[in-house]
């Protein structure tokens, strides 16, 4: 197993193609093929599947991509620090659930370094997706929320992925609305005073649970649901139909704008907010610059 065999592998990842990636890495396409299958048959897996339409990623190839994305993101931490002296861009990812303040944190943290010399990504994603990003390496960090219903079936699935869950702050439940909504000006609101509005959600695809669900009582029987996978169309359909979602409380203006507000629920309910990352592997310092700017922002 080379290096290079295993730049190759995120690189047909990430195209989806053998042509395109060889194209990308300027090498002939028999020899990209070659290299794989000499790689394949080291590691007796099958990485990717060959279709008439390109290549597709094994389940067993996603898990070996994760490992060499660590080992080449490692190696480029190295040249960079020994052989390129800092040519080499360096590379920061988060996925986060649907929070606008994990957004503002990364605003933040952004501002502070010279975009010339880094290259960052930031993702608002499905909770198997945040889960997913970190397990390939595709983000150093996830951003979601555990609690009493949720905590022992999302710990299963960082344990067997060989993640860790580290806690930053616990939140109460609040229900978000329009500024102008029918319930906006009460100081705690029950959740049988939410039935006649529809309540909004994230979806979450092919991989729908309620263990998965970014909101609090996922469970609960709301007579009206609607579910979006946008921010902005949620704060849409608050102002448009009354509508409102469940939340931690932590709304950011200026990212969101002035025309909605939390107001906390009478039911007694906790959301634990935290971070995954791989079980021990340090957090790099821009890792860690991030998530002190969540601390300050929440604090």
């Amino acid at each position: 197993m080379t290096l290079q065999q295993l730049r190759y592998v995120i690189e047909v990842a990430k195209t989806g193609s053998m042509n395109v990636a060889a194209k990308q890495l300027f090498v002939s396409q028999p020899s990209l093929s070659m290299a794989i299958r000499e790689l394949e048959n080291d590691v007796h897996i099958s990485i990717f599947e060959r279709t008439t339409k390109g290549v597709v990623i094994t389940a067993e190839g996603e898990e070996f991509l994760g490992y060499a994305r660590q080992i080449i993101n490692q190696v480029e931490l190295l040249e960079d620090k020994y052989i390129e002296a800092g040519q080499i861009k360096k590379k920061f990812g988060v996925s986060a659930q649907h929070y606008s303040f994990a957004v503002k944190a990364f605003v933040e943290m952004v501002k502070g370094f010279d975009m010339d010399k880094y290259e960052f990504a930031i993702r608002e994603a499905r909770t198997h997706d945040v889960i997913h990003d970190v397990v390939t390496g595709k983000s150093e960090i996830g951003i979601l929320y555990t609690n009493d219903f949720n905590e022992k079936v999302l710990n299963k699935i960082f344990k067997d992925n060989q993640l860790e869950f580290v806690h930053l702050f616990t939140c109460e439940g609040y229900a978000y609305l329009w500024k102008n909504h029918p319930l906006a000006g009460k100081k705690v609101i029950a959740l049988e005073e939410l039935q006649d509005y529809p309540c909004l959600s994230f979806e979450q695809g092919d991989n729908n649970s309620f263990y998965f669900a970014e909101e609090i009582l996922s469970t609960y029987d709301f007579k009206k649901t609607i579910k979006s996978n946008d921010r902005a169309t949620n704060l849409n359909l608050m102002v448009g139909l009354n509508a409102f979602t469940l939340c931690s409380g932590i709304i950011c203006e200026e990212l969101n704008g002035s025309d909605y507000i939390a107001v906390k629920l009478a039911k007694e309910v906790t959301m634990d907010i935290g971070y995954i990352k791989r079980a021990h592997m340090n957090m790099s310092e821009i890792g860690e610059l991030y998530i002190e700017e969540i601390k300050k922002y929440v604090g």
